[in-house]
């Protein structure tokens, strides 16, 4: 996880939001509760939103899986 972190780390500071999504993607599969699942994917889905991501459709269907979003 050490490596993710580095790697979100340098996401952010280039303000790459394509690769946020992947990696915030990454981080929620290797979280290890529902919780941290949970903020990671809204992280990802957000990035993905300001971003016009090809990914943001699924990653609300994931949230709304987990009960996150009505």
């Amino acid at each position: 996880m050490r490596d993710l972190d580095q790697r979100l780390l340098a996401a952010h500071a280039d303000n790459d939001r394509s690769a946020l999504v992947t990696l915030y993607s990454q981080a929620a599969e290797a979280a290890s509760d529902d919780i941290a699942r949970g903020f990671y994917l809204t992280h990802a889905y957000v990035f993905a939103l300001e971003s016009d991501h090809p990914d943001a459709a699924d990653l609300r269907a994931r949230l709304k899986a987990m009960g996150r979003e009505d």
